[in-house]
């Protein structure tokens, strides 16, 4: 194993927020393997402390903005 973190995969209407059972659009990935997923409002809730332990966050938020062609 050489640590390097896995590519992550999209977030689809599938992936659903821990929190309150929104469509999530933020992943994050902690050290013990686990994950936690986002809705956007509690992303922005919940971030700020997150960073401080979190491995990477894939933020999707984005696409909420953006038109789907």
């Amino acid at each position: 194993m050489t640590g390097a973190i896995a590519p992550t995969k999209p977030l689809t209407a599938l992936d659903l927020c821990d929190r309150c059972g929104a469509q999530a659009y933020v992943r994050v990935l902690l050290p013990n393997s686990g994950e936690l997923l986002f809705c956007a409002h509690h992303s922005r809730e919940h971030l700020p402390a997150l960073k401080k332990v979190a491995i990477d966050i894939q933020d999707e938020t984005q696409r909420l903005s953006k038109p789907e062609n």
